[in-house]
């Protein structure tokens, strides 16, 4: 029914930088929020960054002021922009969105199927 393709992961320096992009496809009829967790192993999923409809933004503490999460509407795509990255930063990205795939029905969370992320010192 609907598909979240994720793609940007890999390996970068400390201080470096990468973004990683999500395109949602399918049968949409509409997608409210988009966004970004992360997960370690051992460890919960927590999230990082998620964006409305309308691009209000919300941040975790810990990557504010160096990760900038963006969407395209009209490419259903969101994109996580990630600047001065840290070793702590490694973790499989997933992303998501709030999808509604019928007239009928309500919204439901779709997720992608993760993209490594991993930071050396």
């Amino acid at each position: 029914q609907v598909q979240l393709v994720e793609s940007g992961g890999g390996l970068v320096q400390a201080g470096g930088s990468l973004r990683l992009s999500c395109a949602a496809s399918g049968s949409i009829v509409s997608i409210n929020s988009m966004g970004w967790y992360r997960q370690t192993p051992g460890k919960q999923r927590e999230l990082v960054a998620t964006v409305s409809f309308g691009t209000s933004t919300n941040y975790a503490d810990s990557v504010k002021g160096r990760f900038t999460i963006s969407r395209d509407n009209a490419k259903n795509t969101v994109y996580l922009q990630m600047d001065s990255l840290k070793p702590e930063d490694t973790a499989v990205y997933y992303c998501y969105a709030n999808i509604r795939t019928d007239y009928r029905s309500t919204n439901k969370n779709w997720w992608g199927q993760g993209t490594q992320v991993t930071v050396s010192s």
